[in-house]
Protein backbone atom coordinates (compact mmCIF):
# COMPACT_ATOMS: atom_id res chain seq x y z
CA UNK A 1 0.00 0.00 0.00
CA UNK A 2 1.40 3.10 -1.00
CA UNK A 3 1.69 6.18 1.84
CA UNK A 4 -0.45 8.32 0.90
CA UNK A 5 -3.19 5.17 1.29
CA UNK A 6 -2.24 4.39 4.39
CA UNK A 7 -2.77 7.79 5.50
CA UNK A 8 -6.44 8.38 3.56
CA UNK A 9 -7.35 4.78 5.53
CA UNK A 10 -6.30 5.44 8.85
CA UNK A 11 -8.18 8.22 8.84
CA UNK A 12 -11.18 7.00 7.56
CA UNK A 13 -12.26 4.66 10.39
CA UNK A 14 -11.95 2.73 13.65
CA UNK A 15 -8.81 0.60 14.19
CA UNK A 16 -7.70 -2.04 15.88
CA UNK A 17 -5.04 -4.28 17.38
CA UNK A 18 -5.58 -7.79 17.71
CA UNK A 19 -4.73 -10.01 20.57
CA UNK A 20 -1.73 -12.30 20.07
CA UNK A 21 -2.86 -16.12 21.03
CA UNK A 22 -0.45 -18.04 23.51
CA UNK A 23 -0.77 -21.59 24.33
CA UNK A 24 -0.41 -22.82 27.57
CA UNK A 25 3.38 -22.85 27.74
CA UNK A 26 3.83 -19.25 26.38
CA UNK A 27 4.89 -20.26 22.99
CA UNK A 28 2.71 -18.66 19.84
CA UNK A 29 -0.14 -20.23 18.62
CA UNK A 30 -0.51 -18.92 14.82
CA UNK A 31 -3.24 -20.85 13.93
CA UNK A 32 -5.51 -19.16 16.51
CA UNK A 33 -3.86 -15.61 15.87
CA UNK A 34 -4.84 -16.99 11.90
CA UNK A 35 -8.69 -17.63 12.83
CA UNK A 36 -8.85 -14.08 15.22
CA UNK A 37 -7.58 -12.06 12.79
CA UNK A 38 -9.71 -13.64 9.87
CA UNK A 39 -12.62 -12.58 12.13
CA UNK A 40 -12.06 -9.26 13.29
CA UNK A 41 -11.40 -8.71 9.00
CA UNK A 42 -15.47 -9.91 8.86
CA UNK A 43 -16.07 -6.12 10.26
CA UNK A 44 -15.32 -2.85 8.70
CA UNK A 45 -11.75 -1.58 10.20
CA UNK A 46 -10.03 0.75 8.53
CA UNK A 47 -6.98 -0.94 9.90
CA UNK A 48 -5.59 -3.80 11.77
CA UNK A 49 -2.26 -3.22 14.51
CA UNK A 50 -0.41 -6.85 14.05
CA UNK A 51 1.82 -6.84 17.06
CA UNK A 52 0.69 -3.42 18.74
CA UNK A 53 0.38 -3.12 22.41
CA UNK A 54 -2.60 -4.98 22.96
CA UNK A 55 -0.77 -7.53 20.62
CA UNK A 56 1.96 -7.52 23.60
CA UNK A 57 4.96 -6.31 21.10
CA UNK A 58 6.86 -5.98 24.10
CA UNK A 59 6.75 -9.79 24.85
CA UNK A 60 7.08 -10.55 21.39
CA UNK A 61 10.85 -11.72 19.95
CA UNK A 62 11.71 -9.83 16.72
CA UNK A 63 10.64 -12.98 14.37
CA UNK A 64 7.66 -13.33 16.24
CA UNK A 65 6.83 -10.36 15.09
CA UNK A 66 7.60 -10.43 11.90
CA UNK A 67 5.62 -13.48 11.65
CA UNK A 68 2.10 -12.32 12.71
CA UNK A 69 2.57 -9.60 10.12
CA UNK A 70 2.94 -12.15 7.73
CA UNK A 71 -0.02 -13.98 9.14
CA UNK A 72 -2.38 -11.60 9.79
CA UNK A 73 -1.81 -10.35 5.56
CA UNK A 74 -2.48 -13.58 4.91
CA UNK A 75 -6.12 -13.88 6.46
CA UNK A 76 -6.73 -10.43 6.16
CA UNK A 77 -8.09 -9.39 2.74
CA UNK A 78 -8.44 -6.14 1.81
CA UNK A 79 -8.09 -4.60 5.88
CA UNK A 80 -4.66 -2.75 5.84
CA UNK A 81 -2.04 -4.78 8.23
CA UNK A 82 0.22 -2.32 10.60
CA UNK A 83 2.91 -3.68 11.89
CA UNK A 84 4.08 -2.75 15.42
CA UNK A 85 7.87 -1.74 15.66
CA UNK A 86 10.46 -0.20 18.10
CA UNK A 87 13.44 -0.79 20.46
CA UNK A 88 16.72 1.03 19.91
CA UNK A 89 16.81 3.06 16.43
CA UNK A 90 18.93 0.10 15.20
CA UNK A 91 16.91 -3.19 15.74
CA UNK A 92 13.65 -1.01 15.03
CA UNK A 93 15.38 -0.14 11.24
CA UNK A 94 15.89 -3.94 11.47
CA UNK A 95 12.08 -4.88 12.51
CA UNK A 96 10.90 -2.41 10.07
CA UNK A 97 12.92 -3.57 6.65
CA UNK A 98 11.17 -6.90 8.04
CA UNK A 99 7.82 -6.14 8.50
CA UNK A 100 7.85 -4.35 5.19
CA UNK A 101 9.19 -7.52 3.56
CA UNK A 102 6.57 -9.69 5.43
CA UNK A 103 4.25 -7.40 3.77
CA UNK A 104 3.28 -4.96 6.25
CA UNK A 105 1.35 -1.90 4.51
CA UNK A 106 2.62 0.38 7.13
CA UNK A 107 4.51 0.42 11.12
CA UNK A 108 3.55 2.03 14.28
CA UNK A 109 6.95 3.20 15.63
CA UNK A 110 6.49 2.44 19.24
CA UNK A 111 8.61 4.19 22.02
CA UNK A 112 12.68 3.47 22.03
CA UNK A 113 13.51 1.14 24.75
CA UNK A 114 13.51 2.67 28.31
CA UNK A 115 15.75 5.43 27.99
CA UNK A 116 14.62 9.02 27.67
CA UNK A 117 15.93 11.35 25.05
CA UNK A 118 16.32 14.62 23.90
CA UNK A 119 14.22 15.99 20.70
CA UNK A 120 16.62 15.94 18.58
CA UNK A 121 18.03 11.92 19.29
CA UNK A 122 13.93 11.33 18.96
CA UNK A 123 14.29 12.78 15.88
CA UNK A 124 17.27 11.15 14.22
CA UNK A 125 15.53 7.56 15.39
CA UNK A 126 11.70 8.46 13.82
CA UNK A 127 14.45 9.37 9.99
CA UNK A 128 16.03 6.49 10.09
CA UNK A 129 13.20 4.12 10.51
CA UNK A 130 11.13 6.21 7.42
CA UNK A 131 13.87 6.62 5.70
CA UNK A 132 14.58 2.35 5.73
CA UNK A 133 11.49 1.57 4.17
CA UNK A 134 8.96 2.73 1.59
CA UNK A 135 5.91 2.02 3.44
CA UNK A 136 4.02 4.42 5.35
CA UNK A 137 5.14 5.17 8.95
CA UNK A 138 2.79 6.34 12.31
CA UNK A 139 4.79 7.34 15.65
CA UNK A 140 3.58 7.13 18.69
CA UNK A 141 4.17 9.83 21.53
CA UNK A 142 3.81 7.75 24.43
CA UNK A 143 5.85 7.36 27.70
CA UNK A 144 9.60 8.15 27.08
CA UNK A 145 9.20 9.42 22.96
CA UNK A 146 7.52 12.79 23.56
CA UNK A 147 7.62 14.86 20.00
CA UNK A 148 7.11 18.26 20.13
CA UNK A 149 5.02 19.67 16.99
CA UNK A 150 8.11 21.33 15.97
CA UNK A 151 10.08 18.04 15.85
CA UNK A 152 6.72 16.28 13.59
CA UNK A 153 7.20 19.48 11.30
CA UNK A 154 10.41 18.70 11.04
CA UNK A 155 9.95 15.27 10.55
CA UNK A 156 7.10 15.66 7.78
CA UNK A 157 9.16 18.07 5.56
CA UNK A 158 12.04 15.23 5.21
CA UNK A 159 10.22 11.88 5.24
CA UNK A 160 7.09 12.24 2.95
CA UNK A 161 5.87 8.44 4.29
CA UNK A 162 5.45 9.59 8.19
CA UNK A 163 1.95 9.80 7.30
CA UNK A 164 0.30 9.27 11.49
CA UNK A 165 0.35 11.01 14.81
CA UNK A 166 -1.27 8.89 17.61
CA UNK A 167 -1.34 10.11 21.13
CA UNK A 168 -0.82 7.97 24.00
CA UNK A 169 0.42 10.82 26.39
CA UNK A 170 -3.17 12.60 27.30
CA UNK A 171 -1.62 15.72 27.16
CA UNK A 172 -4.50 17.57 25.16
CA UNK A 173 -2.64 21.15 25.05
CA UNK A 174 0.47 19.51 22.85
CA UNK A 175 -2.25 17.39 21.23
CA UNK A 176 -4.27 20.07 19.83
CA UNK A 177 -0.73 22.04 18.54
CA UNK A 178 -0.08 19.19 16.82
CA UNK A 179 -3.08 18.71 15.02
CA UNK A 180 -2.93 22.20 14.46
CA UNK A 181 0.88 22.85 13.05
CA UNK A 182 0.71 19.91 10.85
CA UNK A 183 -3.16 20.35 9.60
CA UNK A 184 -3.80 17.41 7.07
CA UNK A 185 -0.40 16.27 6.72
CA UNK A 186 -0.87 13.77 9.34
CA UNK A 187 -3.88 11.58 9.96
CA UNK A 188 -4.36 11.36 13.89
CA UNK A 189 -5.15 8.29 16.05
CA UNK A 190 -6.43 8.18 19.67
CA UNK A 191 -3.90 5.60 21.21
CA UNK A 192 -4.94 6.42 25.43
CA UNK A 193 -5.82 3.14 27.02
CA UNK A 194 -8.99 2.65 27.17
CA UNK A 195 -9.12 5.03 23.61
CA UNK A 196 -13.10 5.53 23.79
CA UNK A 197 -13.21 6.98 27.51
CA UNK A 198 -10.91 10.08 25.61
CA UNK A 199 -12.47 10.18 22.14
CA UNK A 200 -14.63 12.68 23.00
CA UNK A 201 -11.98 15.00 23.93
CA UNK A 202 -9.62 13.97 21.70
CA UNK A 203 -12.57 14.58 18.63
CA UNK A 204 -12.87 18.34 20.32
CA UNK A 205 -8.56 18.65 19.96
CA UNK A 206 -9.16 17.06 16.02
CA UNK A 207 -8.09 14.07 16.85
CA UNK A 208 -11.02 11.68 14.51
CA UNK A 209 -10.33 8.51 15.35
CA UNK A 210 -8.55 5.85 17.72
CA UNK A 211 -7.48 2.55 17.61
CA UNK A 212 -10.09 0.14 20.14
CA UNK A 213 -8.87 -2.52 22.24
CA UNK A 214 -12.03 -3.86 23.17
CA UNK A 215 -13.09 -4.51 19.15
CA UNK A 216 -11.23 -7.66 19.85
CA UNK A 217 -14.04 -9.21 21.16
CA UNK A 218 -16.91 -6.81 21.50
CA UNK A 219 -16.38 -5.72 17.57
CA UNK A 220 -20.45 -4.74 17.20
CA UNK A 221 -20.49 -2.42 20.46
CA UNK A 222 -16.83 -1.15 19.29
CA UNK A 223 -18.31 0.07 16.19
CA UNK A 224 -21.21 1.41 17.40
CA UNK A 225 -19.80 3.63 20.01
CA UNK A 226 -17.36 4.83 16.66
CA UNK A 227 -20.40 5.52 15.05
CA UNK A 228 -22.14 7.67 17.53
CA UNK A 229 -18.67 9.68 17.56
CA UNK A 230 -18.73 10.27 14.03
CA UNK A 231 -22.11 11.53 14.13
CA UNK A 232 -22.03 13.06 17.50
CA UNK A 233 -24.60 11.31 19.14
CA UNK A 234 -23.99 12.10 22.87
CA UNK A 235 -26.84 10.04 24.13
CA UNK A 236 -25.49 6.64 22.48
CA UNK A 237 -22.03 7.59 23.37
CA UNK A 238 -23.37 8.56 27.32
CA UNK A 239 -24.77 5.55 27.68
CA UNK A 240 -22.29 3.10 26.38
CA UNK A 241 -20.06 4.72 28.13
CA UNK A 242 -22.04 4.55 32.04
CA UNK A 243 -23.30 0.99 31.11
CA UNK A 244 -20.00 -0.61 30.27
CA UNK A 245 -17.13 1.61 29.92
CA UNK A 246 -16.62 3.12 33.29
CA UNK A 247 -17.31 -0.32 35.05
CA UNK A 248 -14.86 -2.29 32.57
CA UNK A 249 -12.46 0.56 33.56
CA UNK A 250 -13.11 -0.87 37.35
CA UNK A 251 -12.02 -4.30 36.22
CA UNK A 252 -9.12 -2.89 34.70
CA UNK A 253 -8.08 -0.40 36.69
CA UNK A 254 -7.71 -3.91 39.62
CA UNK A 255 -4.31 -5.07 38.54
CA UNK A 256 -0.96 -3.90 36.81
CA UNK A 257 -0.97 -3.90 33.49
CA UNK A 258 -4.71 -5.10 33.45
CA UNK A 259 -5.32 -3.15 30.13
CA UNK A 260 -3.74 -5.85 28.06
CA UNK A 261 -5.31 -8.88 30.24
CA UNK A 262 -8.85 -7.89 30.41
CA UNK A 263 -8.86 -7.75 26.62
CA UNK A 264 -7.60 -11.72 26.73
CA UNK A 265 -10.24 -12.06 29.52
CA UNK A 266 -12.85 -10.77 26.89
CA UNK A 267 -11.92 -13.19 24.00
CA UNK A 268 -12.30 -16.16 27.17
CA UNK A 269 -15.88 -14.53 28.30
CA UNK A 270 -16.97 -14.47 24.62
CA UNK A 271 -16.12 -18.17 24.11
CA UNK A 272 -12.87 -17.41 21.76
CA UNK A 273 -10.15 -17.95 24.12
CA UNK A 274 -6.65 -16.29 23.12
CA UNK A 275 -4.87 -18.34 25.67
CA UNK A 276 -2.87 -16.20 28.75
CA UNK A 277 -0.65 -13.19 28.52
CA UNK A 278 3.07 -13.51 28.59
CA UNK A 279 5.13 -12.56 31.50
CA UNK A 280 5.89 -10.26 32.74
CA UNK A 281 1.93 -9.67 32.45
CA UNK A 282 -0.65 -12.16 34.50
CA UNK A 283 -3.91 -12.56 33.99
CA UNK A 284 -7.07 -11.54 35.22
CA UNK A 285 -8.40 -13.55 38.80
CA UNK A 286 -10.92 -16.25 38.40
CA UNK A 287 -13.53 -13.63 40.18
CA UNK A 288 -12.10 -10.95 38.18
CA UNK A 289 -13.26 -12.66 34.86
CA UNK A 290 -16.88 -13.29 36.10
CA UNK A 291 -17.48 -9.31 37.11
CA UNK A 292 -16.28 -8.81 33.64
CA UNK A 293 -18.57 -11.32 32.38
CA UNK A 294 -21.29 -9.17 34.38
CA UNK A 295 -20.45 -5.84 33.18
CA UNK A 296 -20.90 -7.39 29.05
CA UNK A 297 -24.05 -9.34 29.93
CA UNK A 298 -25.50 -5.98 32.15
CA UNK A 299 -24.34 -3.42 29.22
CA UNK A 300 -25.54 -5.16 26.16
CA UNK A 301 -27.32 -8.73 26.89
CA UNK A 302 -26.64 -12.21 27.37
CA UNK A 303 -26.00 -12.40 23.44
CA UNK A 304 -22.83 -10.47 23.83
CA UNK A 305 -21.40 -13.23 25.52
CA UNK A 306 -21.56 -15.39 22.37
CA UNK A 307 -19.16 -14.53 19.21
CA UNK A 308 -20.62 -14.50 16.14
Amino acid sequence: MHYQDLKTAIGAGLLSFPVTPFRADGSLDMNTYRTHVAWLAQYPAAALFAAGGTGEFFSLTPAEVVETVRVAKEVAGDTPIIAGCGYGTAMAVELARECEKAGADGLLLLPQYLVGAKQEGLYERVKAVCNAVSVGVIVYNRDNSILSAETLSKLCDECPNLVGFKDGHGDIELVTRVCVTMGDRLSYIGGMPTAEVFAKAYKAAGVTTYSSAIFNFLPKQALEFYDALTTDDDATMNRILTDFFYPYLAVRDRGTGYAVSIVKAGMRVIGRDTGPVRSPLTDLSGEEHDMLADVIRKAFGEDALKAA
